[in-house]
């Protein structure tokens, strides 16, 4: 069975996905350019290691840097054997 990808950039359908899955939005640390800035976007998952690289922030922190960056969220919803899937990436918005 073939996984589909979707992609979007709207804040409630990405935060709405992450939140059912139990994450929460992180920065990588060290790779701001101020206190005020946020760095590295990722999403943090119970369970996944990289806890000691990473700082939570805001929602709002981390919806205004997905913007300011012009990404676009890159998710699945399930895995090829039909389980919730934890993937996703931030890709450049397609012009």
């Amino acid at each position: 069975m073939a996984t589909k990808s979707n992609s979007t950039t709207n804040h409630d359908e990405i935060r709405a996905w992450v939140e059912k899955r139990g994450g929460k939005p992180v920065t990588v640390k060290g790779t701001g350019d101020s206190d005020e800035h946020a760095g590295i976007l990722r999403i943090d998952f119970p369970g996944y290691s990289g806890g000691d690289s990473l700082e939570p922030i805001s929602w709002e922190e981390f919806f205004e840097k997905f913007d300011e960056s012009g990404l676009e969220f890159l998710y699945q919803e399930e895995t090829s054997d039909g389980k919730e899937s934890r993937f996703n990436k931030f890709v450049n918005k397609s012009k």
